[in-house]
């Protein structure tokens, strides 16, 4: 099921994703650092959604408090429903 999230505090405008039996499909940020958020989107890419949240909740960009990966978890966090 595809899914969409406007990140808060972060430099993208939205967050698009696929969740299938539970993994990481076809993340795309909209905006933010190109390079890196293509980095993030490879390296979560065919993952679980739990072990993909549990390696990125929490990291923080800078004084922000959040971070794009950080955005990204409480995104599937949201689809799943927590």
């Amino acid at each position: 099921m595809n899914y969409s999230y406007k990140p808060k505090g972060v430099c993208p405008v939205n967050i698009e994703f696929d969740i299938e039996d539970g993994i990481i499909h076809n993340v795309k940020y909209t905006g933010g650092c190109n390079g890196n958020l293509q980095a993030v989107s490879r390296l979560v890419e065919g993952l679980p959604a739990e072990d993909v949240v549990s390696k990125l909740e929490g990291i923080s960009c800078g004084f922000k408090g959040t971070s794009c990966g950080d955005q990204l978890a409480k995104a599937i966090n949201e689809a799943l429903g927590k």
